[in-house]
């Protein structure tokens, strides 16, 4: 008797735990992004090679990860004090919803919580890098 209510006490804490921490909790959607027809037709020259999305994890890591956690679920350590969910990179409609250039044109010169990335990530190597490692996040 002890072990079975001892294995649901267990059950419904991990339950709680996995929706309190998983689901955001009073974040607002993000709104679409305004994005120049000039950077939706932009091509990726970049092959999305091992070494470019090493290159990404990297740049990722160091910029990014604070806010969209570690494999883009949107769940970093700052995520829960933003107003706004910053979204989930492994979503497939996330995925589709966007053009390489459209994920480049976020990452330099974002919006509202999001900021832009330009002098921090100045090369277009490293820029398309990070693009590259965000589609390898894809579920």
């Amino acid at each position: 008797m002890k072990k079975g209510i001892l294995f649901i006490s267990s059950l419904l804490l991990v339950a709680f735990l996995f929706f309190a921490f998983s689901v955001p909790q009073g974040q607002k959607k993000p709104a679409p992004w305004k994005i120049d027809a000039k950077f939706k037709a932009m091509k990726n020259p970049s092959a999305g090679d091992a070494e470019s999305i090493k290159l990404g994890k990297t740049l990722y890591a160091k910029h990014c990860k604070s806010c969209h956690g570690n494999v883009g679920l949107g769940d970093g350590p700052k995520a829960a004090n933003l107003e706004t969910f910053p979204g989930d990179f492994s979503d497939a409609k996330w995925q589709a919803a966007y053009t390489d250039g459209e994920l480049y044109y976020m990452t330099i010169f974002g919006r509202d919580e999001m900021p832009k990335y330009d002098s921090k990530i100045p090369d277009e190597e490293g820029r398309w890098a990070v693009v590259n490692y965000v589609r390898s996040l894809k579920k």
